[in-house]
């Protein structure tokens, strides 16, 4: 009985572990945060134009003014593209 309770509280401490590992990567920057809620306040999908644009500031440490366009203040940010061909999309909003 003694290895199962052994076991079960390496597990337990090894879950603990990776849920605060999780929750310090998934956090960002202020910078960021705060650009990208400007950028995003006027978008029709607001949580998935905080994530894209959140993984592209983090990448460029740049979000361009404005809820749209202006993307040549920040070229790293406008030259991000998802896939290839006719798939091929801006992937920064």
């Amino acid at each position: 009985m003694k290895p199962f309770s052994t076991t079960f509280a390496l597990f337990l401490l090894l879950l603990f572990f990776s849920a605060s590992l999780l929750e310090i990567s998934m956090a960002g920057s202020a910078f960021c945060d705060g650009k990208c809620k400007v950028r995003c306040s006027k978008a029709s999908v607001q949580d998935r134009c905080l994530k894209y644009c959140g993984v592209c500031c983090e990448d460029c440490h740049c979000v361009p003014s404005g809820t749209y366009g202006n993307k040549d203040e920040c070229p790293c940010y406008r030259d991000k593209y998802t896939g290839t061909g006719k798939r091929r999309r801006p992937k920064c909003p």
